[in-house]
């Protein structure tokens, strides 16, 4: 039996088990901390990460359901007052919205079955104006949506936001809400958006520059913006001097277990 144990080899070998447990708990530790390269916005020079295309801007098309407000502008008083006691006003003060119908057309005061749905809010003015003219010589229409928001949620944020401006970048919208966690899947952000033709979803990876003017850069009116948790989040620590923490803790527990054990 002695011939098969020794003390001495038994120590050496948990002095050698003890050595290799450190070193495999640093290197586990290692790429548990988040680092600047995976969270950084705007990166130019890194191949690890897309490139997108610049595209044009696409002005938004109006959809059923939608919520349209318009105001009416004549220099015959007496119509102006009529026209304001059914919704609209020159002052745009107390404006009643009008939603678009399944069969993509609009009703206004005096004037029905306009069709709008596809349509941009410019062509839609011009549509819409057309049919005033044919009542009121000089007419002049000024057309905008009422439902111009954004939803946001998951794990930047969540609530229900407006589209303050025309061209709403993804970063602005994303700050109304908080901005990104540490713990934000950055590589996976999604974008709901209903179009004329279904919905659609875009992900993409929010960190490189050129997605600055790419299809996926503005928002538009009903748009769905979902981050998710990354799925290593959970072991992950915010700071190296977390994870220092965790590798004193490791360390103080595995030494307490072998001054244990002899």
């Amino acid at each position: 039996m002695n011939d098969f144990y020794k003390p001495q080899d038994f120590k050496l070998f948990m002095k050698n088990k003890t050595h290799l447990f450190v070193l495999l708990l640093i290197l586990v530790s290692l790429p548990s901390c988040y680092n600047y390269k995976s969270l950084r916005l705007l990166q130019d020079k890194n191949r690890n990460l897309p490139t997108y295309d610049s595209t044009k801007y696409v002005d938004y098309r109006i959809q059923v359901n939608d919520e349209i407000v318009y105001r009416l502008i004549t220099a015959d008083e007496t119509i102006s007052k009529i026209i304001s006691s059914q919704g609209s006003s020159s002052s745009g003060q107390n404006q009643i919205s009008y939603r678009v119908y399944p069969d993509s057309t609009i009703d206004l005061p005096f004037i029905s079955h306009i069709p709008v749905a596809g349509l941009t809010l410019s062509e839609g003015t011009k549509v819409i104006e057309k049919r005033f003219k044919e009542l009121i010589p000089d007419a002049v229409v000024k057309l905008s949506l009422s439902n111009k928001t954004f939803t946001i949620f998951g794990d930047a944020g969540s609530g229900i936001f407006p589209i303050y401006k025309e061209k709403l970048t993804i970063f602005q919208a994303l700050s109304m809400s908080g901005d990104f966690n540490e713990t934000s899947d950055r590589k996976h952000v999604r974008i709901i958006r209903d179009t004329n033709k279904g919905t659609e979803i875009l992900e993409f990876d929010i960190r490189p520059k050129s997605l600055i003017d790419s299809k996926y850069y503005f928002i538009y009116p009903n748009d769905i913006i979902y981050v998710q948790r990354q799925f290593s989040s959970f072991y992950k620590v915010n700071s190296y001097s977390a994870l220092l923490g965790v590798i004193t803790f490791s360390l103080s527990l595995l030494f307490s277990v072998l001054n244990y054990t002899k």
